[in-house]
């Protein structure tokens, strides 16, 4: 189960290259189920999301870097691209700013995922946050990759 809330973003954070950062690649087999391909750096992910907004369901199986490479001249829209920058919050918590590259760019999106509902309800975003955008389906990388 993925529970997780999804901003804009006001400002990027100061030293942004100074957090540790994953190049992402990622395109949609299918967008409803949700059915991504993902490769993270060096390591490669087939991916099942259930439907939902801030709480669904979600299966991620290994692939290797041949397996990626077929099923990514299969995918439906736009292969996303983009710098996944992880900044430690309070309380033990991660923000996951995607700085979005190509057509996508200058979107920037931050993440940040939860133990439980309540967690993600009570949860104060930090200043450099922008609009909560957690139940607007136009921010699934799912929709975006249909802008292509």
């Amino acid at each position: 189960m993925e529970i997780e809330r999804k901003f804009l973003v006001k400002k990027t954070p100061e030293n942004l290259e100074s957090y540790p950062c994953k190049k992402i690649a990622q395109g949609y087999l299918n967008t409803n189920p949700v059915v991504r391909i993902r490769r993270s750096n060096d390591e490669y992910y087939l991916t099942y999301k259930g439907k939902g907004m801030m709480v669904r369901e979600e299966y991620n199986l290994p692939l290797n870097k041949e397996s990626f490479e077929h099923m990514v001249t299969k995918i439906d829209g736009l292969l996303i691209e983009k710098s996944r920058y992880l900044i430690p919050l309070k309380d033990g918590l991660t923000a996951e700013l995607d700085v979005f590259e190509g057509s996508l760019a200058p979107l920037l999106l931050v993440e940040v995922e939860f133990d439980s509902v309540e967690a993600a309800e009570a949860f104060t975003a930090p200043d450099w946050f922008g609009e909560d955008v957690t139940n607007s389906g136009k921010y699934h990388n799912s929709n975006l990759s249909k802008l292509a």
